[in-house]
This record gives structure tokens, C-alpha cells and sequence, in this order.
């Protein structure tokens, strides 16, 4: 139980650094968009509006991206390019951080503990296992490529 409350600990400190890192990269970068060439773009009415909505209806939508895998970055990237209030991304960010700092710290530590312990006991059936996950992940990743590149393909056809 102590190793699960360090690694909690440990990586509610990492995500809080980054998740609000990324924020600040992405206050930032609104900051500089907004002072260039694209200021007309974004002073849109369109872009205020969709600006106002995240910053009213954001927080719930950063907090639930911790718990998911890709969409995380982009969405806290994109509370700040869109200005989202402290006191609005905050809690989310506090929220959001501790759910997956223990979301990773049981169920992360319980998934390695029983590699370590598969790869301890039975050698040959750990590598074939981890073998098997790569050769799944690699499959996807050729799969979903392969799909953009035809849907790609046929949307440019339509367009001809």
C-alpha cells in the first residue's frame, strides 16, 4: 500500500507539471497567434464563440481527458490557447491529475507486477505474451495508416 501512495504521489506531481505546462505552452502560443498575421482568423466571431465555450464548458472536458490516451495534450494545450480562466482549469487540472496519477499507480503497478512475475515464473510465456501485444499494436498502427491513406485517396478522387 506505501509503494502505491509514493507512486501516486509521484505521478500526481509529474502530470500536474506537465498538464500545466502544456497549458502554459498553449496560453502562450494564443498569445502570439493573436498578435500575428492570423489575428483576423481568430478574431472571428466563429472562434470567440467556440473561445467562449471552452472557457465556460472546458474545466469537465480537461478533467475526463486524463483518462484517456492521445486526447490529453490537446486538450489542456488547447485550454490555454483559448484562454480558459485559472480558476476554472484548476480544479479540473487538480481533479483530472488525480484521478490518473491513480488510475496508473494501481492499476499501472498491478499490470508491471504481473509481467515481473510472469517473466520471473514462466520466461517464455512473458516474451510471448509481450510479443503478441507488439505484433497487435503494430497491426493496428499498419491497419488505421492504411485506412487514412484510402479514405485520403477517395476523397481526393470526389474532389477531381
Amino acid at each position: 500500500m506505501n509503494k502505491i501512495v509514493l507512486t501516486a504521489g509521484a505521478l500526481y506531481a509529474i502530470v500536474l507539471l506537465r498538464a500545466g505546462g502544456t497549458f502554459a505552452v498553449g496560453w502562450l502560443a494564443g498569445a502570439g497567434a493573436r498578435r500575428s498575421r492570423f489575428a483576423a482568423r481568430i478574431s472571428s466571431v466563429t472562434f470567440r464563440r467556440a473561445e467562449k465555450a471552452i472557457q465556460r464548458w472546458g474545466a469537465p472536458v480537461v478533467a475526463v481527458s486524463f483518462l484517456t490516451v492521445g486526447f490529453q495534450t490537446a486538450a489542456n494545450f488547447l485550454a490555454g490557447s483559448m484562454r480558459m480562466p485559472l480558476p476554472r482549469y484548476l480544479p479540473a487540472l487538480f481533479l483530472g491529475g488525480a484521478a490518473w496519477a491513480l488510475l496508473y499507480a494501481t492499476a499501472g503497478l498491478g499490470v508491471f507486477e504481473v509481467l515481473a512475475r510472469l517473466f520471473a515464473e514462466q520466461t517464455a510465456l512473458g516474451v510471448s505474451a509481450v510479443a503478441a501485444l507488439l505484433l497487435a499494436v503494430g497491426g493496428l498502427v499498419v491497419y488505421r495508416r492504411r485506412r487514412t491513406a484510402l479514405l485520403s485517396r477517395d476523397t481526393a478522387i470526389e474532389e477531381s
